[in-house]
């Protein structure tokens, strides 16, 4: 009786079998289905913020086509193609003519870019310069000699005859009249004309009488801080013009103190384009190139990689304002050791208002107010940053400098730019 009643126990029924199976299936599936519902939130959310960005980029491309468009209506500043000159030789001159025109983007509708410059051969230059005469050599440097000379017209003029270099100095020499040729601006030099007879390169530019920047800061000394900082502010908006002014913005790549001449009033004009770029239309501006340029104005990250932005030439334009602050140059090997660079020594003293008045050329001593002194030691600064996002745009820079300028024949802007350690966004 006792094996019939245990043999006899009731089996567990269908329904509470079926009942645990119930319990286990919907769990597992409720899960796959949140995690389905998540992964489609996700893409959901990636392809909204994809189309949000894709709209932003339009709309900035669209505020700085509208921007220039209002700089090339309201100015005298001329529109930069991004084109490839074509020169051809002429039959009766033997020089060559530029044809803006041909390839690239074309310029902007209701204005044409013309090429404003004579063509000279080679006998109109050698009768200018006295045969090139070694009287008339004003300047010496490693892509040619530049000569003092007088135009058929009166007009002093100076004259560079490139060194030869195969291709690559042609093409640059050839970039260079084309750039040029359309840049007009107060703040750079003027290219009055250019020969290309036979194997021979000139540049015809206008003459500047007080010669380069780097001989008054480091040969005659006779510099005083009001004339630097005059010229302080002036190679900043050479620089503006460059960046701002021009679409795609132009990255000289050579900014340095032989580069900027005085003219007789010891305002300056930036000259020395033959490695000048044109950036990027992307939004950084960055583009990948040779490492050209002057040890000791090269930004850090272009001369480890190459990658060449307009924050580049803010780097140079730091050392520029080192040089005139101290009066010293770029690299200078007969310093004691731990100064034989001028950005490594500076950078600690910029930062201390005690120890910057020790920096400061001696010359200068009694002809600034320490407000002024520290005002530019903090854009320099922030100008030698190593990491490019934390130098500010030439712009700013531009903004900074005009309250300190006694004087000034532009209007001051009360707007000085607030130095700190972060990135400074284009607006």
């Amino acid at each position: 009786m006792g094996i019939q009643n245990a043999t006899s126990s009731p089996a567990p029924s269908k329904n509470h079998i079926d009942g645990h199976h119930h319990e286990v299936i919907p769990s597992s599936s409720l899960l796959v289905v949140v995690i389905l519902v998540i992964i489609v939130i996700l893409l959901l959310a990636i392809l909204l913020l994809t189309v949000m960005l894709r709209r932003l980029q339009f709309s900035r491309a669209n505020t700085a086509a509208s921007t220039t468009r209002r700089i090339i209506a309201d100015t005298d500043c001329m529109f930069i193609a991004r084109s490839t000159m074509n020169i051809a030789p002429t039959s009766d001159r033997g020089c060559l003519y530029g044809n803006s025109s041909a390839g690239g983007t074309p310029p902007p509708k209701g204005r044409e870019v013309q090429v404003q410059v004579q063509v000279f051969t080679l006998n109109e230059a050698e009768m200018a310069t006295n045969k090139f005469s070694e009287a008339n050599v004003i300047g010496n440097g490693a892509s040619g000699a530049v000569f003092r000379g007088v135009l058929r017209d009166g007009t002093v003029a100076a004259i560079k005859m490139l060194r030869p270099h195969g291709r690559y100095a042609e093409r640059a020499f050839r970039q260079e009249v084309d750039l040029l040729s359309r840049l007009r601006s107060p703040f750079i030099a003027e290219l009055l004309g250019y020969c290309a007879d036979q194997n021979h390169r000139l540049l015809v530019f206008e003459y500047m009488p007080n010669g380069s920047l780097h001989k008054h800061l480091h040969q005659r000394k006779t510099l005083n801080w009001g004339a630097r900082l005059k010229i302080a502010l002036d190679c900043a908006k050479a620089l503006e013009y460059l960046h701002e002014h021009n679409t795609p913005s132009i990255i000289h790549r050579n900014f340095k103190s032989t580069n900027i001449l005085l003219d007789k009033k010891l305002r300056p004009k930036l000259s020395g384009f033959g490695l000048a770029k044109i950036g990027s239309e992307k939004l950084n501006g960055q583009i990948s190139t040779r490492v050209l340029g002057t040890t000791g104005y090269l930004a850090p990250e272009y001369a480890s990689t190459g990658k060449l932005t307009t924050k580049s030439d803010v780097y140079s334009y730091g050392v520029i304002l080192l040089e005139l602050l101290t009066g010293r140059v770029p690299i200078d090997t007969t310093r004691p050791p731990g100064e034989h660079v001028l950005v490594s020594w500076a950078l600690p003293h910029l930062t201390n208002r005690d120890k910057v008045v020790e920096m400061i050329d001696p010359i200068l001593q009694g002809q600034y107010s320490n407000k002024d002194l520290i005002q530019v030691a903090a854009i320099a600064a922030m100008c030698v940053q190593a990491e490019a996002d934390y130098r500010p745009l030439i712009t700013d820079v531009v903004q900074s400098l005009m309250p300190l300028i006694k004087n000034p024949t532009t209007n001051l802007s009360s707007n000085s730019l607030r130095f700190s350690r972060s990135p400074i966004p284009r607006s």
